[in-house]
């Protein structure tokens, strides 16, 4: 029977039902319709807000990952004040000079190498030139930068994925045609001008030109994935001397090098390939080498020690007294332990001479020089007590000497002041009288 609508054949139209998994398959990833919006004379745009706030974020989660190794709070945004400026001069010069094609050349303006917001960084180059920036600062705040790399390792990843959105608003760094679900649609964009702009201009409708593969997606979820790889083997291990940071080198790049292959963007061509790709296979192969060459060098730094603060597990308890106040209570009492018992050998050593220097003093005494017969007397009083403790001779001298040594302790030091003159002077007298 024939149709009614189209009595001569069948219709030209084709209908085709509509089923779950055809609506999946149809769902593609939109895209933005501009990168740029106008506030007044100013442009606001999505690369460079998603730039900031991937920096806000590396730096938030390195002060965080500092403080908890030790460190005081404060000293990765100093460092960053540094390494940031230096990381995006960095990043611009390393795509000024491997895309030069695009601002060098006939029909090309050198100054849009300047133009920074309209996307083009470099990451070999925010890394090499951002390193002498952080080596700055840390040499200002006196901390090494190993151990400053294994801080902000992770953040730097996520910083990296949030800064891929920002491709995402420009419609740039995508790969090939595909027909998979989460193919990028990419629309026709114009400018003011009226010529097509993917940066700056707007889309005229919604109309894909082509649907690609979404590297920017790629390469974010890459990273987010390399962050959480570095702060797992850093718990696990203990990373130090700047292992963490290897390992984000090396995740880093080795994802790369399999997303640069699917770019189709221009790029400069080094043996038939990107010239990223080749510079993500040698940083790899160098961030191994050093991954397994710093393992040498031992267990993690102690971070509260290079800075001179006390780790709050070495805190005493309540009711402990501080290493620092006990050990002077030590040394001071072993030094009063030292003069006591020094005071003792020294009042001993007196005891013992006092007899030999008063017979040296007898002796001395030339002949003829006793003194009137009233004063000998009285001399001869007074020296009989002093023979019965003086003389060697005697069996009580020496428990005479302890006991006058014992009944004097404070006069040590002045006997034994005394006593090498004395001794000096004795052992010249009898020389004397022999003579």
């Amino acid at each position: 029977m024939a149709d009614p609508l189209y009595p001569l054949g069948p219709s030209p139209v084709t209908v085709t039902p509509v089923t779950v998994a055809s609506s999946v398959f149809l769902a593609n990833i939109p895209s933005p319709d501009r990168g740029v919006w106008e506030l007044g004379p100013i442009p606001i745009r999505a690369y460079a807000l998603c730039i900031i706030a991937g920096i806000i974020v590396a730096i938030w989660w390195g002060e965080r990952r500092w403080v908890a190794r030790g460190g005081t709070p404060g000293t990765v945004i100093d460092i960053a004040v540094f390494a940031v400026p230096f990381g995006l001069v960095g990043g611009r010069l390393y795509h000024v000079i491997t895309d030069h094609a695009r601002y060098f050349g006939e029909g090309r303006n050198p100054i849009d190498a300047l133009k920074i917001w309209d996307g083009g960084l470099g990451i070999w180059g925010a890394i090499a030139l951002g390193a002498v920036g952080a080596w700055i600062g840390c040499r200002v705040k006196k901390v090494p930068l190993p151990v400053f790399a294994d801080a902000i390792a992770p953040g730097i990843a996520v910083g990296q994925a949030i800064g891929r959105v920002g491709n995402y608003f420009n419609q740039e760094l995508f790969g090939g045609p595909t027909d998979l679900p989460w193919g990028l649609e990419i629309y026709r964009r114009i400018n003011e001008s009226g010529a097509e702009d993917n940066l700056n201009g707007v889309a005229v409708n919604h109309i894909p030109v082509q649907v690609v593969h979404p590297t920017f997606l790629y390469e974010l979820l890459w990273d987010i994935g390399v962050a959480l790889l570095v702060v797992w083997a850093d718990r696990r291990f203990r990373l130090g001397h700047g292992r963490a940071f290897a390992i984000y080198v090396a995740g880093y790049t080795a994802g790369r090098t399999w997303i640069e292959l699917m770019r189709t963007d221009p790029a400069t061509q080094v043996f038939g390939q990107r010239v990223n790709v080749w510079v993500s296979v040698l940083v790899f192969l160098g961030a191994v080498v050093y991954l397994i060459l710093a393992k040498r060098r031992g267990p993690r730094e102690d971070l509260a020690a290079i800075q001179g603060n006390v780790p709050p597990d070495t805190e005493p308890a309540e009711g402990e007294t501080e290493p620092s106040a006990e050990k002077p209570a030590e040394d001071e009492a072993e030094d009063e332990a030292e003069d006591e018992t020094a005071d003792e050998a020294g009042d001993a050593d007196e005891s013992a001479a006092e007899p030999a220097e008063a017979e040296d003093d007898e002796a001395a005494k030339p002949a003829g020089s006793e003194p009137p017969a009233k004063a000998s007397e009285d001399s001869s009083a007074s020296s009989e007590p002093d023979e019965s403790v003086s003389s060697p001779e005697s069996p009580e001298s020496e428990p005479a000497g302890e006991a006058k040594a014992a009944e004097a302790p404070a006069k040590a030091e002045d006997a034994k002041a005394d006593a090498s003159p004395a001794k000096a002077d004795a052992d010249k007298e009898p020389s004397r009288s022999e003579s």
